[in-house]
């Protein structure tokens, strides 16, 4: 039987999954059985799986959720743990840094800019692990780093606008809030001094 093909004709190509390139490493191990997500492949490869975290992914994952966690439960403390106001209100509910009479004071008390501090750390661990992760599975599978490299000065830029600029001017105050309207604006008062 005769079909319309043009170039927007979807096929997908179901075969034996691919189990990932080879690699250099010889403590690599892949975790998963590969299966096939007809929706996915409507727009790309439809194959999930076999992933390969390794200790520096997992553990970034891990620092990524507890920092994702802080911000979170924070932002929902702040409408009185109401998550009809907590998703009307998401795109201004921000976790502020500490006010500037603390200076740089390593702990300030935690509704005051403590969980400011706390999950800075855990989202700059968080990045570094995962560039840690990306140089060694690109030198792993025997690309080039370039993207690492790309991926670092984005961490660069910050470390500089979350730690060294703050440290610079004597007060976490100077710190970039968590939150998109409050980061938007301290972006702009940046840009501006």
């Amino acid at each position: 039987m005769h079909a319309y093909q043009n170039i927007f004709t979807q096929v997908q190509v179901t075969g034996h999954p691919e189990m990932g390139a080879p690699t250099t490493d010889q403590d690599t191990w892949r975790v998963g059985k590969p299966s096939f997500v007809h929706w996915i492949g409507r727009i790309g490869n439809a194959q999930i799986g076999p992933l390969y975290l390794g200790w520096s992914g997992t553990l970034s994952l891990l620092f990524g959720f507890i920092c994702i966690e802080i911000i979170g439960l924070n932002m929902l403390a702040s409408v009185n743990w109401d998550p009809i106001e907590f998703v009307r209100q998401f795109p201004w509910l921000a976790l502020q840094p500490p006010a500037p009479e603390y200076g740089l004071q390593i702990l300030p008390p935690l509704a005051e800019g403590g969980w400011w501090l706390i999950a800075g750390f855990f989202l700059t661990a968080s990045t570094i692990l995962w560039c840690v992760r990306s140089y060694t599975r690109a030198k792993a599978l025997g690309l080039g780093t370039h993207t690492t490299w790309a991926f670092a000065s984005a961490i660069w830029l910050m470390v500089v606008c979350g730690f060294l600029r703050p440290l610079m001017m004597g007060s976490w105050s100077e710190g970039v809030p968590f939150g998109i309207f409050p980061h938007l604006d301290w972006t702009g008062a940046l840009s501006i001094t």
